[in-house]
Order: C-alpha cells, then sequence, then structure tokens
C-alpha cells in the first residue's frame, strides 16, 4: 500500500487515503500513477473503464461510467453516475450460517434498572409534549440541574417543536416517539410536562407506556396549575430523590444496547470507521447484546446485504417492506430514492449513493438481521436490528435512543458537534479530522490504516466500556444534548 487502497479485489477503483499529486504512484508494487492530482477519500481507476460500464468499489458496481475513464484518472462526478432506481427485486437466499467471534469478557459499570435492562448513565429528563412548553422545561432543567449537582448524572431537558397543528401518522410519530424516550433505561426519572390544548394530549401519551414502566414517570399539565415552574421543579426533587441513591453495578457487555450511525461521511469512512465499528457490533453480539442500525434511505442500493443476512423469511418480508415503504415515501413527495449523497460527503469522495449504502451498511458488522421495527419502537432482541428513520443525523440519533440504545457509535468524515440524549462516541474516518477537531472527536479510526484493525478495535471497545461506566463524551462535555422528531406530514 502506498497512497490509495483496494478495497476488493474485484475493485476497478482505488481509493486514496491521503492527497496524492499529478504523477504520484499508488502502489508501490504497481506502477499506476495520477493522471491528475486527487485529494483524500476520493477514487482512481485501476483498469480500464468503458463509457456505461460498471465502477467497482468494495466488490460491488457503485454506478455507472459516463465517459471512457482510463487508469489512473480521478473517478467521480464528472464521469460517474448512479444506477439506482426506485424498483427492487429482492430474493431470499439466506447465507450460510458463520462462526461468530469470540464473546469478550469485558464488562461494564451499569445502572440495573427494575425491568432488567441496564443504564449507562442515571439521569432525570424533562420531555415537553408541544414546543410551547420547551422553554419551562428547559429552564426547570437549569434550576433543578444547580439545586440537585453531583446527586443525579445530569437533568436535561429535551426541546423539539412538534405536538401541536399534527395529524394522522405525523402525530403519531411524535408521540410514539417522546413515549419510547421515556422509558429510557438512562433515565432514572422522567417528567413529561404538557401545555394541555395540544393534539399530543399526555393522556394518549402515557397510554403508549407500559404499567410496569411508569413508576419513574411524573407527568404536569402547564395550564391546569398556577405556579407551573415551582410544580415542575417539585416533580424534579421528588425524581431526583427516588433515583439518586442507584448505584453502578458491574455487568457483562451482553446488557448494552449499541446503536450505529454515520453522518457527514467521505470516501474514507466505508475503508477505517464503519468496518471498525462493525467489528463492535460483532463483538456485543457476539456477547449476547443489541445493535440497533437505521438510516434506511442510507442502504438503497446495498439493502439485498441486509436482506440476506435475514435469520427468517418473516425477517426478510419485513427488511422487503421497509426498504419498499421508505422508497414510497420518496416517491410520493416527488423525489428521486438516489438524491444523495449530501455536498459534504461529495467533497469527500463519495459520488453515489450506492457508494454511500455499501460502506454505510459495514456499521452493523455481519451481525445477523433478528428484527425490524418502525419509527419509535423498541429494539428487544439480541442481534441486529433495522429501525425505521430517515438518514438526518439528529432524527436518526433521537430514534437509536428512542430504541433504546445506550451507546451510540457516530463515525464521520467531515466532523459535527451534534449530541444526542445517549452518549454518543464521534469516530472520525480520518487523523486529520481528529487532530484538527479534538473538541468534537472521540476517537481515531484513521489509524487502522498504521496500525490495523486489531489494535484500533480493542482500543475502541475499551473506550465503549469506559463510557458506558461513566466517563464522559466530548459531546456530554460540550453539554451538546438535543433530540429531533421525524415531521413527516402536514401542518394544520
Amino acid at each position: 500500500m502506498r497512497g490509495a487502497l483496494r478495497v476488493h479485489e474485484a475493485d476497478n477503483v482505488a481509493t486514496a487515503i491521503a492527497d496524492i499529486a499529478l504523477g504520484e504512484a499508488l502502489f508501490a508494487d504497481r506502477d499506476i500513477r495520477a493522471a491528475v492530482a486527487v485529494g483524500r477519500g476520493h477514487k482512481v481507476a485501476l483498469a480500464p473503464i468503458a463509457r456505461g460500464g460498471d465502477v467497482i468499489k468494495y466488490g460491488f458496481a457503485i454506478g455507472t461510467a459516463t465517459a471512457n475513464i482510463a487508469p489512473g484518472e480521478h473517478v467521480h462526478s464528472h464521469n460517474l453516475a448512479t444506477a439506482l432506481g426506485s424498483d427492487g427485486d429482492y430474493s431470499y437466499t439466506p447465507a450460510p450460517n458463520r462462526t461468530a467471534p469470540a464473546a469478550s469478557a469485558r464488562t461494564f459499570s451499569g445502572y440495573v434498572r427494575r425491568d432488567g435492562r441496564v443504564g449507562t448513565r442515571n439521569e432525570i429528563w424533562i420531555l415537553p409534549t408541544v414546543g410551547c412548553v420547551g422553554n419551562l422545561a428547559a429552564r426547570v432543567a437549569r434550576i433543578a440541574g444547580e439545586r440537585h449537582a453531583g446527586r443525579v448524572e445530569g437533568i436535561h431537558a429535551f426541546k423539539h417543536p412538534f405536538g401541536c397543528s399534527q395529524l394522522g401518522d405525523d402525530l403519531g410519530h411524535t408521540r410514539a416517539l417522546l413515549a419510547a424516550l421515556a422509558q429510557h433505561p438512562n433515565a432514572g426519572g422522567v417528567l413529561i410536562v404538557g401545555l394541555g390544548c395540544e393534539s399530543n394530549q399526555l393522556g394518549a401519551l402515557i397510554d403508549l407506556i407500559p404499567a410496569e414502566r411508569r413508576a419513574h414517570i411524573r407527568t404536569l399539565s402547564a395550564q391546569a396549575v398556577e405556579d407551573d415552574e415551582a410544580a415542575c421543579l417539585a416533580l424534579v426533587d421528588e425524581l431526583v430523590a427516588g433515583c439518586a441513591d442507584t448505584p453502578r453495578r458491574d455487568v457483562p457487555l451482553s446488557r448494552l444496547v449499541l446503536g450505529v450511525k454515520c453522518g457527514g461521511s467521505d470516501g474514507l469512512s466505508g475503508l477505517t470507521a464503519n468496518p471498525l465499528v462493525g467489528r463492535m457490533a460483532d463483538a456485543v453480539a457476539a456477547a449476547g447484546g443489541k445493535v440497533v442500525l437505521t438510516e434506511i434511505p442510507e442502504i438503497f442500493g446495498a439493502e439485498q446485504i441486509l436482506m440476506d443476512r435475514a435469520v427468517s423469511r418473516a425477517v426478510f418480508d419485513e427488511t422487503v417492506a421497509l426498504v419498499r415503504d421508505f422508497k414510497d415515501y420518496f416517491i410520493r413527495n416527488g423525489e428521486p430514492v438516489s438524491e444523495n449523497p449530501s455536498p459534504g460527503n461529495i467533497a469527500g469522495g463519495i459520488t453515489t449513493l450506492e457508494e454511500k449504502s455499501l460502506g454505510a451498511v459495514q456499521k452493523g458488522g455481519k451481525v445477523p438481521v433478528v428484527d425490524v421495527r418502525r419509527y419509535g419502537g423498541e429494539a428487544t432482541l439480541p442481534g441486529l436490528t433495522l429501525l425505521e428513520a430517515p438518514g438526518n443525523d439528529a432524527v436518526s440519533s433521537t430514534a437509536l435512543t428512542a430504541a433504546g440504545a445506550t451507546i451510540i457509535l457516530f463515525t464521520t468524515g467531515r466532523g459535527t458537534p451534534l449530541g444526542f440524549p445517549a452518549p454518543t462516541l464521534k469516530i472520525a474516518s480520518n487523523s486529520a479530522l481528529a487532530q484538527r477537531k479534538a473538541g468534537w472527536i472521540d476517537f481515531d479510526a484513521g489509524t487502522v490504516l498504521d496500525t490495523g484493525f486489531d489494535s484500533a478495535a480493542d482500543a475502541l471497545l475499551d473506550l465503549i466500556a469506559a463510557t458506558a461506566s461513566g466517563a464522559a463524551t466530548r459531546a456530554e462535555k460540550n453539554e451538546e444534548r438535543d433530540i429531533a422528531i421525524w415531521k413527516s406530514g402536514v401542518t394544520l
């Protein structure tokens, strides 16, 4: 290896792992030279590719050449286009059973809740049913946080603009998402604050929460009391008293629920950070834990890979329905299903959705797909669960939290400061980003190009265990804690 990396023996392109100058050799052992200067993460042709021919990366076609391409030429949006359409014929061809990796003996120190689930934090969460009381929730969180500093690991309000003027499934999405967050094991206590006249009525939201999971939840309708701030603070005092003395206990890795996510990806994401996270998914699943993968539009073009890992025909059928429903969502709104990658992805070297998706699905490792959950649903089975949510970073990461993820691994090639209710580890695809944005990034996956995957995997698994045991992420230190709800319908 010199300046470029070929992922699969069938590939007719390689990816620059550093900036390559005009005339520079791509490999130490092959005389292929760059015909133009190529930036890190971008593709270079390894063989002649005729116009209309397949461009192959990861061993799969990532699109069609729109011009004749000579060896050494830059391959990108000027000569490569997606071949992805809205249709898709999927076959049920289960992959052979594979040998699972040895289960890790690692443990972490977590909070064992009444129903047996394990949290990685012991916090108080304040959830407004509607945007009208978002500032009230934030004010109460700030005052209560100062009042109870050190008694719990944080008091956080999660503001959002929705909950009123919504109809049908759109309102249902908001209600289901908030009900799921209220049950999260990282929240030792939850205050749900309503206004009183909103569409998202408190009673209907509480009805979505099983009775056995309501003991740590309090509710308040702001219009029903004279001093809403004082009433909220009194309820938070009660919640803090109920969970402040909860101890951490040593538990196996199997008690972890791992959410996997990518955002601001570049051409190296599918070579370094995403396959590294895939190893974490393998490790957690091998121990008996749960892994959740979402961003359904960002598996278009690679969905058959996941379908082949379905543990049953029923799970395969649910996966097909999930993908087709999401494609229909695009079509109903008059958008092509291939309207991706983003401008940042393109600048980082990703050209087509097929290329982005083939890199993105690697976050799920080789874990069998055991379940499919719709938006606001909870992952309940050991193994890999596919979760309905769009690719948007904030919306999908919130959905991962609502599904029960107690740690989120967020890979990025471009960087982002965002943080979410569950502890979120930012994993850089390249060392330059990790060094430049050290205040955002928790782990440098660019090291795999120098030291290999094994040592990086050991180090990242250690960091996951430490984070699950209470070590703060960069986003937590920066007080980056937000939610976003999927708005998919009409606003009155």
